[in-house]
């Protein structure tokens, strides 16, 4: 008996010892998890620091930096109910949509769609369609001066009627425009908080291709957000701006670059601002390898002017230009490959006074050279109406400087006043006297023309268009662009503009409130 007992526990010991063997053989071995004190992480990458002394690449620091001086920015306005641009507003699709599609999900996740048409909006406590309803877009920005100060893309808060700013601590303000360059696609706006982390401008002449930057903002509304890329290239033209008088003259960079970044921080490795995300190549709609941002030197002379003057104040050659290639070259027997060639001289303007023509070519200005078009955009947008520039221009294969005094978009060196620029900014208007001459082909006694329109007042609530000419506001007689402002000044409530247009018989008006 003991001994088939005996017999019995050893058949069941080697039989245990069988299932063990065969589950570690047939079956999963044992995890462990293993915990450390930190990661076993080597830096492998390296970069050369100011000195030229090679350091181990870290974006922690410049990182540390940087997040206190990026801030989100929620622009608010109101559209007209089931309008198409209502649903236009929005950057992206919403990504929600599109994994569930026309699934009964769709519903808590899109517009309210009925036939594959929005629906206009309905308030179910009143019973009755809503004739206006909220649009948000959100975006970026920087600050640029510690008394609140916030740097931003013009097209985050273009036409908004509210926008908030959020911090990186999650503290959030109310805040006012204090001017806007839809040239530059740039605005500078102010919140009420004093001692702010700013960031500081370096010069972007002074960047180059090939080293590291980091993009700071809030793409698709995730605060904070942080990548790493190289500068790709200098002074790209993408023509994104449709802006009349555009500047383009974009740093390219392969840092991730996404819907809500505009606005946002372009640093390099020492957390200093190169430039103003704004723009990305993409066929999507999302980040496809390349965004571009405004160059700090840019920023910098747009933050200046609006702080002094009101406005920016931009001197113009008043050429059409486009960049020499070999192409163009041979087609117009030029003995060149480089530089700006200029397609037509406008009459009365800058460089018509100075005395170039067309078919001359730009090689330089002010001795530093120019190889294509938006390079000499960014060296002329960096001055004022009465600033002079030498340029070096070839002309049939021979070289001649001319110099040349710059005048603003109607044609005057003078500098706009600060009193001036506050009402033009709400207006969102530039405006010239007419002369005797052109009064009397018109029939009228004076006026002054709406020459360009921008985001404001007038744009927003009115049907006015440019070439409209002032000639009374509130029945007093308008003269020159002074009269305006005297009539303007300290007005509240609404205002009548009486005018006529060039190309179309009879008076127009148009009435607008001037509350803030």
């Amino acid at each position: 008996m003991k001994k088939s007992v005996f017999i019995s526990a050893i058949i069941s010991l080697v039989i245990s010892f069988g299932v063990i063997g065969g589950y570690h053989y047939f079956g999963k071995q044992e995890v462990a998890i293993k915990h450390i004190n930190a990661a076993r992480a080597h830096k492998v990458l390296y970069a050369a620091n100011a000195e030229g002394e090679i350091t181990p690449l870290d974006f922690t620091k410049t990182t540390e930096k940087v997040l206190d001086a990026v801030v989100h920015i929620s622009a608010k306005k109101m559209m007209p109910a089931g309008s198409n641009q209502m649903f236009q507003y929005r950057e992206l699709p919403d990504p929600f949509r599109e994994f569930f599609g026309q699934s009964p999900f769709g519903q808590f996740f899109g517009e309210k769609y009925h036939n594959n048409l929005p629906q206009q909006p309905y308030n179910s406590e009143k019973k009755q369609m809503l004739k206006e309803m909220p649009i948000v877009g959100t975006g970026s920005g920087v600050i640029v001066n510690e008394k609140g100060y916030i740097l931003t893309n013009n097209h985050v808060i273009d036409n908004a009627d509210e926008i908030e700013v959020t911090l990186h601590n999650n503290d959030t303000y109310k805040a006012t425009i204090v001017g806007t360059d839809p040239s530059t696609d740039l605005a500078l706006l102010q919140i009420k908080k004093d001692n702010l982390k700013a960031l500081s401008f370096v010069n972007s002449d002074d960047v180059e291709v090939g080293e590291w930057v980091l993009a700071v903002g809030n793409p698709f509304s995730l605060n904070s957000t942080v990548t790493a890329g190289i500068v790709s290239a200098k002074a790209r033209n993408i023509n994104v701006n449709q802006d009349k008088f555009a500047v383009e003259s974009f740093i390219q960079t392969d840092a991730a670059i996404n819907p809500g970044n505009s606005g946002g921080a372009l640093v390099n490795l020492n957390g200093d601002l190169i430039g103003i995300n704004t723009a990305i190549a993409t066929r999507t709609g999302t980040y496809n390898g390349y965004g571009f941002a405004v160059p700090s030197n840019i920023v910098s002379k747009v933050v200046e002017d609006l702080l002094k003057y009101g406005a920016v104040q931009r001197g113009m050659l008043g050429v059409n230009i486009t960049t020499l290639n070999s192409k163009l070259a041979k087609e117009k027997d030029i003995d060149l490959t480089q530089g700006v060639f200029i397609a037509s001289v406008n009459d009365g303007s800058a460089a018509d006074k100075a005395g170039l023509k067309n078919g001359d070519v730009i090689v330089k200005v002010d001795d530093r050279d120019v190889k294509t078009s938006p390079e000499l955009q960014e060296l002329i947008a960096l001055k004022r109406p009465g600033d002079a520039v030498t340029l070096l221009v070839n002309r049939k294969g021979k070289e001649k400087e001319y110099k040349v005094t710059l005048q603003n978009r109607i044609g005057s060196t003078k500098l706009k006043k600060k009193e001036h620029a506050k009402i033009l900014n709400l207006l969102g208007a530039e405006l010239e006297a007419l002369d005797e001459n052109e009064a009397e082909k018109l029939g009228i006694n004076s006026g002054v023309k709406v020459t360009t329109l921008y985001a404001g007042k007038l744009k927003k609530f009115t049907q006015l268009r440019e070439g409209f000419i002032i000639t009374h506001i509130d029945g007093q007689r308008i003269k020159n662009v002074e009269d305006v402002m005297n009539a303007l000044k300290d007005k509240k409530g609404g205002v009548m503009l009486e005018g006529i247009y060039e190309d179309m018989p009879g008076k127009y008006y148009y009435a607008i409130g001037l509350n803030s």
